[in-house]
């Protein structure tokens, strides 16, 4: 069972930034997409942004411009920044790796969550 490891979140301040982090075995890590996911309260779960094997980012359009991820293959680990948080921000926020070879998905493994909370 690969298991990933999400460090951060907590309360943070309406304007700041949010710093999340994945870690994943290194058995897996190099063959890996990871996607970062956030389940306001009462609402489905929404991708966020997701990086590729070889380092290549993606951003949904509601963080496009204050989300920055990268992946730090000596540390197998891919981190997340947000900034100019707003209160709607808060929401359990979710890494996700997984592995697509022809089509079929060999790999998907989701990190427990990390609850967010934005305040003033």
């Amino acid at each position: 069972q690969v298991q990933l490891v999400e460090p951060g979140g907590g309360l943070v301040q309406v304007g700041g930034p949010l710093r999340l982090s994945c870690a994943a075995p290194g058995s897996v890590f190099g063959r890996i997409v990871v996607a970062w996911y956030r389940q306001p309260p009462g609402k489905l779960r929404e991708l966020v942004a997701d990086i590729t094997r070889s380092g290549t980012p993606s951003y949904e359009d509601p963080v496009k411009g204050r989300a920055t991820t990268s992946r730090d293959n000596a540390k197998n680990e891919v981190s997340l920044k947000i900034t100019s948080l707003k209160h709607e921000n808060t929401a359990d926020y979710y890494c996700r790796a997984y592995n697509i070879i022809g089509g079929s998905l060999q790999d998907n493994y989701w990190g427990q969550g990390t609850q967010v909370t934005v305040s003033s």
